[in-house]
């Protein structure tokens, strides 16, 4: 029953959301936590259970948000019905990139990933198909109820939190599975986890295109939401990065450590900008450095890590 006390409380709080903060900035405000948290827990799976830093993953949240609105700018067709074509595409170029880079470690598989991200993005902005540097937009007006298109955030915010919880199913299935066990042995150390009979390069693969295809998901949702992407808003380098700090700071390779991150890191952006305006552009690039560094000097292993610990020491006291 303890397991389950503090999974059902943060149920009840996401379920109540809307329903006690109710002016549009903040309902606004709930669905990007959620959003994020997504593209954050699809990078966990990689990034936080497997140790394998990718600070690219912007390529296949990219996938998702320019399959969705080029599928309704070329043939009209519901935006939505974009988001398998982005799954496929990036799980297509995560076969590609990954194949190879995944063989790499440490900061040479990130720096690799890095490439292919701005090399996604140099490659979008002078391709007219996806909009060049205009970018694409999404129906201007609802059509029918398919364009998903409404005013209110708190439709949104469902329908992202139902997403949510797929994903941290998946993650939750994922992490007690024999695949699971490997990612963690890998992540500790390769070499022992290659004695024990597990295929490192294999393995890391699966859990790259299951992360590629998540994370997909979630830019398709942001163009479902923002009607808009160009090689900035799908591909900057930023959104990775957005991804990793949200993952570390709740607590890379715990299940709910993205949705923690997210939630302490989305207002914190949203509100400096809501305070600064234009003049806070920089201050998020400052932000993300400071959260870094402290992170990496006083808490490795985030917010959640830090909880884990608190609690554990009690039981180690008694025993």
């Amino acid at each position: 029953m303890k397991k389950l006390l503090w999974p059902g409380i943060t149920a009840v709080l996401l379920l109540a959301y809307p329903l006690v903060f109710t002016t549009p900035f903040q309902q606004r405000l709930g669905a990007l936590v959620l959003l994020y948290a997504i593209a954050a827990s699809a990078w966990n799976i990689v990034g936080g259970y497997a140790g394998q830093i990718s600070v690219g993953h912007v390529v296949f949240f990219g996938c998702g948000a320019y399959a969705s609105l080029a599928l309704f700018t070329h043939t009209g067709l519901p935006p939505v019905l974009g988001m398998p074509l982005g799954i496929a595409a990036a799980v297509g170029i995560a076969a590609i990139i990954g194949t190879p880079t995944l063989r790499l470690s440490g900061h040479y598989f990130s720096m690799a990933t890095i490439a292919v991200a701005e090399l996604a993005r140099l490659v979008t902005t002078n391709t007219e198909f996806l909009g060049a540097a205009v970018g694409l937009s999404g129906p201007t007006v609802p059509r029918t109820w398919l364009d998903l298109s409404f005013i209110s955030s708190v439709p949104y915010y469902y329908l992202f939190l139902a997403v949510l919880v797929i994903t941290l199913g998946i993650t939750w299935w994922m992490e007690r599975s024999r695949i699971g066990f490997y990612l963690r042995a890998i992540r500790d150390s390769e070499k022992a986890a290659r004695s024990l009979g597990a295929r490192a390069p294999r393995v890391k693969l699966i859990a790259y295109l299951l992360s590629a295809g998540l994370t997909s998901v979630a830019g398709s949702l942001y163009a479902l939401m923002f009607q808009f992407v160009d090689p900035e808003s799908g591909l900057g380098i930023l959104i990775s990065v957005k991804m990793l700090i949200m993952a570390a700071l709740g607590g890379a390779g715990l299940l709910f450590g993205p949705l923690v991150g997210a939630a302490i890191l989305v207002p914190l952006e949203e509100i400096s900008n809501s305070l600064l305006g234009g003049r806070g552009a920089g201050l998020t690039f400052v932000l993300y450095g400071a959260i870094i560094v402290l992170i990496a000097r006083f808490r490795p292993d985030g917010i959640l890590g830090l909880f884990q610990s608190a609690r554990k020491a009690p039981e180690k006291h008694d025993a």
